[in-house]
């Protein structure tokens, strides 16, 4: 069953917060993801009396658009695994609905403990391996790594940013430059291909249930595009270095919103 709600009123120092938070998680989520952390909190304190689930689909809206827009800008200067990228993307988008479906009915709590020790481990595995992503390693890519890179990205993690969402970006750019030997420049931009697949198939669930403020999330992709425009040229001129320790960076800061939610 659907429900519906409806958009109350906003004073401007809500609405700059809003856009300013909004071209944050642009920024953060085109050079390693993980800006919804940012911008779903804003959107809850915002508005306090809705569910959390308006603040995932009014987030998702700029979400498709921001991560679109990356996967635009790298996509014109990065050499992408089409091979990987368009069967994971069509996955994606069914496996990110049926998350969104699922969202209402799994905990966040359930997520937590187990999403934060696996950042703890990425970020203590890219600090202490200052070479992985960041230079081309020799590695076989064999179809059964193509095909668990897919499945991975597609399947798993298009679920999973569905049903509750942070740290989706970290997990891609590790999961193609693990599989693929990617460097991280790359998998960044694979990375936003299927981000924005699985974006579209939770926000379109969230829309059928009515849990979307269209003319605020509207409002705030615009935020969410300058952001990610200026997050990918960044990114590409920086280089894969740049774009790791962000990613240490990010999932710090993930890990420590996390813990807070779940321990204050």
């Amino acid at each position: 069953m659907s429900c519906h709600v409806s958009e109350g009123s906003v004073d401007l120092y809500e609405v700059v917060g809003l856009l300013a938070a909004a071209t944050a998680a642009g920024w953060v989520d085109a050079v390693v993801g993980g800006g919804g952390v940012l911008l779903i909190p804003v959107l809850l304190l915002a508005f306090p009396t809705y569910s959390p689930a308006v603040a995932l689909g009014t987030n998702k809206i700029a979400a498709v658009m921001g991560t679109a827009t990356a996967a635009y800008m790298y996509q014109r200067r990065t050499e992408l695994d089409r091979s990987v990228l368009l069967p994971a993307a069509g996955l994606a988008i069914p496996f990110g609905a049926l998350g969104a479906l699922s969202a209402s009915s799994v905990p966040a709590s359930y997520f937590r403990p187990v999403i934060m020790g696996l950042l703890i481990t990425v970020a203590l595995f890219v600090a202490f391996r200052p070479d992985f992503g960041v230079q081309q390693r020799n590695i076989t890519v064999t179809p059964r790594r193509r095909n668990t890179a897919i499945l991975v990205a597609g399947v798993g993690i298009g679920f999973y940013d569905g049903v509750f969402g942070p740290g989706v970006g970290t997990f891609l750019i590790i999961s193609f430059t693990t599989l693929l030997a990617t460097q991280f420049l790359e998998s960044a931009a694979m990375a936003k291909v299927i981000n924005a697949s699985s974006n579209l198939g939770a926000l379109a669930v969230f829309a059928w249930q009515g849990n979307v403020l269209w003319a605020l999330g509207l409002g705030m992709a615009v935020g969410n595009i300058a952001g990610a425009m200026i997050g990918s040229r960044t990114a590409m001129k920086r280089g894969s270095g740049f774009v790791r320790v962000v990613l240490v960076l990010v999932v710090t800061g993930m890990v420590a919103k996390m813990g807070f939610d779940q321990f204050a």
